[in-house]
C-alpha cells in the first residue's frame, strides 16, 4: 500500500472512531462507554484506537471539539443569515440555545463535557470555538452606537455564561416550556443592551 492509501485508511480508522464513539457517548453517556465496545462498533483494534488517541478520555475529548465546532458553524451560520448587526446577535444566541436540546450536543457537550475534561478545560474548549463569533458580534454593534459603549470582553463573557448556565439548566430539564421560557428571558436579557 503507498503512503497515499495508509494515510487515507488512517484517517478512515479515525473517522470511525469518532463516528462510533460519538455515537456511543451520546447514546449511553461516557461513564457507561467502555473502550472494548468503542473498538468493536468501529471495527478497529485497540491498538488502531491506540494509535490515534491516547485513551478514552482523550476520543472523548476529540468528540467533544467536534460537537462544540458543529455547534458554532450552526450558530454563526444562522446568525450570519440576518443582514441587520443585531439581529445576527440575537439570532446567533437564540440558536446556541436551541443548538443545546438535540440529544447528542445535550449529552455530549453539556452533561459529559464539564464532568469528563473538568470545568477549566471544558471553558476553555467552549471559548475557542464560540467566543470569537459573540465578540465580534458584540464589537460591531458597540462601534455602531447599538450598544451603549463598554469594554466587550466582560460582557461577551457575562453573556456566554449565562448563555452555557442557561443551556446546562435546560439540558436537564424534562418540561418542554423551558425552552421558550428560556428563549424569551434571553431575549429580554439582550434587549436591556440596546442603547435607548
Amino acid at each position: 500500500m503507498r503512503d497515499g492509501g495508509r494515510a487515507r485508511q488512517r484517517e478512515q480508522t479515525r473517522q470511525a472512531l469518532l463516528r462510533e464513539s460519538r455515537r456511543l457517548f451520546a447514546t449511553l453517556g461516557y461513564g457507561a462507554v467502555g473502550l472494548s465496545e468503542i473498538v468493536r462498533a468501529a471495527g478497529v483494534t485497540k491498538g488502531a484506537l491506540y494509535h490515534h488517541f491516547d485513551g478514552k478520555a482523550a476520543l472523548f475529548r476529540a468528540v467533544l471539539e467536534q460537537v462544540q465546532e458543529e455547534v458554532a458553524r450552526q450558530v454563526a451560520a444562522t446568525a450570519d443569515a440576518q443582514d441587520d448587526p443585531w439581529e445576527r446577535l440575537v439570532a446567533g444566541c437564540q440558536a446556541f440555545l436551541t443548538a443545546g436540546t438535540a440529544p447528542d450536543v445535550r449529552q455530549i457537550m453539556l452533561v459529559d463535557g464539564p464532568a469528563v475534561l473538568g470545568w477549566a478545560e471544558w471553558r476553555a474548549m467552549d471559548e475557542a470555538a464560540s467566543a470569537r463569533h459573540l465578540t465580534d458580534e458584540l464589537t460591531t454593534l458597540i462601534e455602531a452606537g447599538t450598544i451603549v459603549r463598554r469594554p466587550v470582553a466582560p460582557l461577551a463573557h457575562l453573556l456566554s455564561g449565562a448563555m452555557n448556565e442557561a443551556a446546562l439548566w435546560l439540558a436537564g430539564s424534562t418540561d418542554p416550556r423551558d425552552l421558550a421560557e428560556t428563549r424569551a428571558a434571553l431575549s429580554r436579557m439582550l434587549e436591556a443592551l440596546r442603547d435607548g
